[in-house]
C-alpha cells in the first residue's frame, strides 16, 4: 500500500483546475466549482475541492501512479517513458496489479542487464541494476555503485581486463550492482552500458527504426575502408552472409540484426534474438570487412598435407574452439579435447616444421617450388 502525500494532491488540483485527467484508469475534471473522479472502482461526481482530495486518498495508488509518471517522468524524453513503462509492464496490467507486482519487484532482462523495478510508499519507483548472472547474489555481496556514470569503466573491460570495442559484446563483467536508483539515474546507466540501444528499441517500437543495409552503409565508405565496396561486385551477397554470420550472432553480440543487403535483399544468417534493434552495420564490422575483402582478393592454392584422420579431425575442433570462445573453458587435464593446450602442442611438435609451416609445406607456392629447385 502506498501513501498519497500532501503535495500529490496539491499537484492533483492544480492540474485539473487546468484540464482534466485521463490517465492509466484514472478520471478527474472541473464542472464550475465542482469535481467529478473516476477509477475502475469507485465513480463520483459534484465533489467539492476537500472532496475531492478525500476521494484522491481513498482511491490509491491511481494518484500516485498518476503522480509518477505525469510529474515525476512527465515529457523530458519519450524514449525514457517508454523504457521505464516497459519495465514494469505498464501496457499489461492494471495500477492496482502493477502495485502488487512492483511490490516484489519487477524484472527485465536487457542484454546481460538484470533491471528490477519497484515502489517506495510514495509511489516513487526505484530501480536496481546487477548483471544476470548474479540474478540470486546476496547484494552484501556485491560490489555496491550508486553513481551512474561509473557503468562507464564497468562496460570498458571484460572479465580478464582486456578493452571491450563491442559494447553490446555479452562479455560484461559481473559482480556488481547499483542498488537504488531513479528513473533518471537508471537511463543514464543503461546507456553507459548499451549506447542508443533505449532509443532504438522505441524508434523500432513506433515504427520509426531508420535502417540503414548493408549496399547504403558501404557506399559511405571512404578513405582506406572503401575497398569494401569492391565486395558488392559479384558474389556480394554470399560475403555479406559471411560477414553476418561471423559477426551477428547471439554469441557474439547481443543486438538483433535488422540490416539486410539492401532493401529488395535480404539475408539468409540469422539475426539473433536480441531485445534492441541494429539498425546498421557497425564500425566493428565494417573495419572487419576491409582486412576480409583484402583477404578475399587473394588466389586459392592448392596445398597437400599429411595428417591421420583424428589429427584433421583436430584441426576442425581447434578452430570451432576459437571460433566459439571455448578455449578458456578447455582444461589442461581434459586431453581428450582436440583443443586441448597439450594436445595441439603435440600436433604443432610433430607436424610444424622449424619454420612454422604445417607438414612442411611453404605457405607461399613460389617458396615450396625455390626448396624443391634447391633439393635438386
Amino acid at each position: 500500500m502506498t501513501d498519497v502525500r500532501e503535495e500529490q494532491l496539491d499537484a492533483l488540483v492544480r492540474h485539473v483546475d487546468e484540464q482534466p485527467i485521463d490517465f492509466d484508469g484514472l478520471s478527474v475534471s472541473r464542472d464550475g466549482d465542482s469535481y467529478a473522479f473516476e477509477t475502475p472502482e469507485v465513480a463520483q461526481d459534484a465533489l467539492s475541492e476537500s472532496g475531492l482530495r478525500d476521494i484522491a486518498v481513498d482511491a490509491e495508488p491511481y494518484v500516485t501512479n498518476w503522480y509518477y509518471w505525469e510529474v515525476e517522468v512527465g515529457d523530458r524524453g519519450r524514449h525514457r517513458h517508454a523504457f521505464l513503462r516497459k519495465l514494469e509492464a505498464a501496457d499489461e496490467w492494471s495500477v492496482p496489479e502493477r502495485y502488487a507486482e512492483l511490490a516484489d519487484g519487477v524484472h527485465t532482462e536487457w542484454g546481460e542487464l538484470r533491471i528490477t523495478a519497484t515502489l517506495d510508499a510514495a509511489g516513487e519507483r526505484r530501480y536496481e541494476i546487477r548483471h544476470e548472472d548474479d540474478a540470486d547474489a546476496d547484494r552484501s555481496k556485491l560490489d555496491e555503485y550508486t553513481d551512474p556514470l561509473d557503468a562507464r569503466e564497468l562496460a570498458t573491460f571484460d572479465d580478464r581486463g582486456r578493452y571491450r570495442p563491442l559494447k553490446t559484446a555479452p562479455t560484461i563483467v559481473s559482480g556488481w550492482v547499483f542498488p537504488e536508483l531513479d528513473g533518471r539515474d537508471l537511463i543514464e546507466a543503461v546507456d553507459a552500458f548499451y549506447p542508443a540501444t533505449i532509443a532504438n528499441w522505441n524508434l523500432e517500437r513506433e515504427g520509426e527504426l531508420d535502417v540503414s543495409h548493408w549496399e547504403e552503409t558501404v557506399e559511405r565508405q571512404t578513405g582506406i575502408y572503401s575497398v569494401i565496396e569492391t565486395w558488392n561486385r559479384g558474389g556480394g551477397h554470399e560475403h555479406v552472409e559471411w560477414v553476418a554470420e561471423t559477426c551477428c550472432d547471439d554469441s557474439q553480440c547481443l543486438k538483433r540484426r535488422e540490416w539486410q543487403y539492401n532493401e529488395e535483399t535480404e539475408l539468409e544468417a540469422d539475426g539473433g534474438d536480441g531485445v534492441f534493434p541494429c539498425r546498421e552495420p557497425c564500425s566493428l564490422v565494417i573495419a572487419a570487412s576491409r582486412k576480409w575483402t583484402r583477404l578475399e582478393s587473394e588466389e586459392t592454392q592448392t596445398y597437400e598435407f599429411e595428417l591421420t584422420p583424428s589429427e584433421k579431425e583436430q584441426i576442425e575442433d581447434i578452430i570451432d574452439a576459437v571460433a566459439d570462445g571455448r578455449i578458456d573453458d578447455i582444461r589442461e587435464a581434459d586431453v581428450y579435447e582436440g583443443a586441448n593446450r597439450y594436445r595441439t602442442r603435440f600436433l604443432r611438435t610433430k607436424r610444424f616444421d622449424e619454420d612454422g609451416n604445417l607438414s612442411g609445406t611453404p605457405t607461399d607456392r613460389a617458396d615450396e617450388e625455390e626448396a624443391a629447385g634447391h633439393d635438386d
